[in-house]
């Protein structure tokens, strides 16, 4: 028998909203290329799955999928910018064990301005409210931290601790899935110091689960300053991601796509053991961009816990001292205070390919579609068109 999987399934690269860091609205698919239920079918048995897009409630058919998905998957969590609050009540009605993260950027205008989404914020943070109140145990917040939220770190965590949710974390990261290639933090001394503020404050609460997001989060600091991963990459390993178009990859933050094969070709087996998964599984011990996502580090912290564990209790103990968790125990932190190395030696490091051109993913029937109108008004159509077919 085959051992379980993690997997990440992307139903759709159409997106309704506008983040200044990731242009995938920009680059949407043609709904008539998704993938469909027969090719979910064929997915193999996993441990947990995380459903993605753009921005996955634009499917109609979301529900279809949740419940072909629960009968090979443990767990699923559905990661979402929270705009479509009906259709995501209505889901939730029939998969009240379904997670859902909604992606919220900040306080209210720091968020709106960085989504790109008119009255993003309440929308979103809405929708939260009546999931809790439906009595819905796996929900929260996600949030990818940049120059200009990183403020809010703290201020939105304590609201989620409130509300008793979940609080997910990210950095900026480029790739062809975000179709950008140009993000970068620029203050990393003051975006890590709000890092080590939220690790402090996970590190002080009763949660094992909260101490090991702190060490989750001291990874984040380590990624913004360019370093060596803490924890190796098994992503086309145990991990697997896998497009709207069925081309199975090993995660979303390759500089260009990597296919290990296409699902809606060949069986699963096929495709996990084929050559062309052999060659993808090659570059990723190759790799050197070091990411530090949630969906590579999870499966890596659950493998290799003794490393997280050790790290968890040497700061619970430094905690009951009253000593806090601080960043310049990373020597990198250190150096780059005490001028050991410059700001641009670490951007050389980061995944910021400065002026690299970005393979966006699309097939060329989604290309096409993009010669005679722009992403967001292609997107903007199709969601017009589902509203006043279900209105009618």
């Amino acid at each position: 028998m085959s051992k379980k999987l993690n997997g990440t399934v992307i139903v759709t690269y159409r997106c309704n909203a506008r983040c200044s860091m990731c242009n995938r609205y920009k680059a949407p698919s043609r709904p008539e290329e998704e993938l469909t239920i027969e090719t979910i079918k064929k997915l193999p048995e996993m441990y947990f799955t995380n459903i993605t897009g753009g921005e996955p409630f634009i499917r109609t058919d979301l529900k279809d999928i949740v419940r072909e998905l629960y009968k090979k998957s443990d767990r699923i969590v559905i990661s979402t910018n929270g705009f479509f609050t009906d259709r995501i009540i209505d889901l939730c009605k029939e998969f009240p064990q379904v997670g859902i993260r909604i992606s919220i950027e900040g306080l209210e205008q720091t968020n709106n301005e960085i989504r790109g989404l008119e009255d993003g914020f309440n929308r979103g943070y809405t929708t939260l409210k009546k999931l809790v109140e439906m009595g819905m145990k796996d929900v929260g917040f996600g949030m990818t931290v940049q120059d200009k939220n990183a403020p809010d770190l703290v201020p939105l965590y304590k609201l989620s601790d409130e509300m008793d949710m979940e609080f997910a974390t990210a950095s900026l990261h480029n790739s062809f899935y975000f179709v950008e290639a140009k993000n970068i933090i620029k203050d990393r001394p003051m975006v890590a110091k709000h890092f080590e503020d939220l690790v402090n404050e996970l590190l002080k609460s009763n949660s094992p689960k909260k101490w090991f997001r702190a060490y989750f989060n001291h990874g984040l600091i380590n990624y913004i300053y360019g370093q060596k991963r803490l924890l190796p990459c098994d992503m086309s390993f145990d991990t697997f991601f896998i497009d709207p178009y069925g081309d199975v990859m090993p995660c979303n933050g390759t500089k260009d796509k990597e296919v290990m094969g296409n699902l809606n070709e060949r069986s699963w087996d096929e495709l996990w053991n084929s050559s062309e998964a052999e060659a993808v599984r090659s570059k990723v011990r190759c790799c050197d961009r070091d990411c530090w996502m949630i969906g590579s580090v999870s499966p890596a912290m659950h493998k290799y816990i003794w490393k997280p564990a050790v790290w968890v209790v040497f700061h619970k103990l430094k905690f009951w001292t009253n000593k806090k968790y601080s960043m310049y125990e990373n020597k990198i932190v250190r150096d780059l205070r005490d001028g050991k190395v410059s700001t641009e030696e670490l951007d050389k490091c980061s995944t910021c390919d400065m002026c690299a051109v970005v393979n966006n993913g699309l097939s060329e029937a989604s290309m096409e579609q993009l010669k005679d109108r722009t992403g967001e008004e292609i997107v903007d159509a199709d969601i017009a068109s589902q509203i006043n077919g279900a209105n009618k």
